[in-house]
């Protein structure tokens, strides 16, 4: 399979842990977008549909609010970042 440099926007928390993850773990997440993207556009579901059921089995194996929150707050504990230069500092 081929592949195609494009051009998206995201989050800069994304942005961020993309920029400072090796390059091994690059191919990695290119990879998941890859799939993510194919998997979104092939079904005929609205992304909202999509969403819906990605929380729906999120919530069926004991995902909480209170538990996503803990989780995230921990990713962002791990970059921390200058506003300025946007460098990481931890």
């Amino acid at each position: 399979m081929g592949t195609e440099q494009i051009t998206i926007k995201i989050d800069n928390e994304a942005a961020r842990a993309f920029k400072s993850a090796s390059s091994g773990d690059r191919r990695k997440l290119e990879a998941l977008v890859s799939i993510q993207l194919i998997e979104a556009t092939k079904t005929k579901d609205s992304l909202k549909q999509i969403m819906g059921e990605i929380s729906r089995k999120a919530q069926e194996r004991g995902l909480t609010s209170e538990i996503l929150r803990e989780i995230l707050n921990e990713e962002r504990e791990r970059f921390i970042c200058d506003n300025d230069t946007g460098k990481i500092l931890r």
